[in-house]
């Protein structure tokens, strides 16, 4: 797959609002739902554009949930938005019941996840989402690497019919693809490096830092490493999890969210049905964050094992292990 070579920086809220406006100019039925944060999900620019299209709710994320829904019943195709925190963190019964019980075509859109929310700290940091949405029937669960992917994932839930929940990273990153919506299908992951060692399989901002790891290993140790964007959290790819695991014998997962019931739950799951092999999931382990300002997030990343030097460690100790 061809990774961009250009060291341009990946603002993922903003692709987000950008692509909004560009589908909300051919689509009618697009609408946007907010809940307070439109500026920082980069929707105002759309409710500028669109007014009797976009609606704030302010902060009430259980009307925010269900006034989409009723949207969706009348034919439209809403957008809902706002901090990860909140959306689930705050409507879980109106998403089960008013959205994926009836199968609507809603999408839901949420920043501010992870460890990377900033001094907010653990209160806001929704390190369980992933756990949360790939529970309930009917939802589907995507996760952008970059803006690039932001811009054509965004694009491709608009098409499908249905329930999405769409998870975005606050801080910036580099890109990462070269732009071509071919690279993106629900229920696909992209191997954006081969290799025949090990293979890192990881989504969002750990994408970036998988493919630093795998650089390393192979300057460093001569390991050739295969990193996978699993931006497809649910559906996960079940063939190319079980191919990864019969080529290159073991698998370690990155995701900056917990080791319960996210990525490295589903690729845990799938391996079992179809290829079983050791696996190692890099994530929060059961624990809470805390906070931490802009310039000390990657001191916390560091912290709770979320870097490159963590990813290395950890295929170095499952290769290791696999040649006994």
């Amino acid at each position: 797959m061809q990774l961009s070579k250009e060291k341009k920086i990946s603002d993922m809220r903003a692709a987000f609002g950008d692509v909004l406006v560009e589908l909300g100019t051919s689509n009618n039925d697009i609408v946007c739902v907010g809940a307070d944060t439109t500026d920082s999900l980069k929707t105002k620019k759309f409710g500028d554009i669109f007014p009797d299209r976009m609606f704030n709710v302010g902060i009430a994320e259980a009307n925010l949930v269900s006034i989409a829904a009723g949207l969706a019943i009348a034919g439209k195709i809403p957008f809902a938005s706002t901090y990860s925190a909140f959306l689930p963190g705050r409507c879980l019964d109106q998403i089960r019941n008013t959205i994926c019980y009836p199968n609507l075509n809603v999408k839901l859109v949420v920043s501010h996840a992870g460890l990377t929310v900033g001094p907010d700290g653990a209160s806001h940091q929704q390190i369980e989402d992933f756990s949360t949405m790939r529970a309930i029937p009917n939802m589907r669960v995507v996760v952008p690497a970059d803006a690039v992917a932001v811009k054509h994932l965004i694009k491709l839930v608009t098409r499908l019919c249905g329930p999405f929940y769409v998870r975005l990273a606050r801080p910036s990153n580099k890109v990462i693809y070269e732009d071509n919506e071919a690279f993106f299908n629900v229920g696909k992951g992209n191997i954006l490096r081969d290799g025949s060692d090990a293979t890192i399989i990881s989504c969002g901002l750990m994408v970036g830092v998988s493919l630093e790891a795998a650089d390393k290993l192979e300057h460093d140790k001569d390991i050739s490493c295969r990193v996978v964007d699993m931006f497809s959290v649910k559906p996960v790819d079940k063939q190319l999890v079980a191919d990864c695991a019969r080529e290159t014998g073991f698998i370690v997962t990155a995701e900056e969210h917990s080791i319960i019931g996210g990525l490295g739950g589903a690729v845990a799951e799938s391996c079992t049905e179809t290829y079983p092999v050791a696996i190692t999931r890099l994530g929060v382990k059961d624990t809470f964050g805390e906070s931490a300002r802009d310039e000390e997030i990657h001191l916390l990343l560091e912290k709770y094992g979320l870097t490159a030097k963590e990813i290395t460690d950890a295929v170095l100790k499952s290769r290791s292990l696999e040649r006994r």
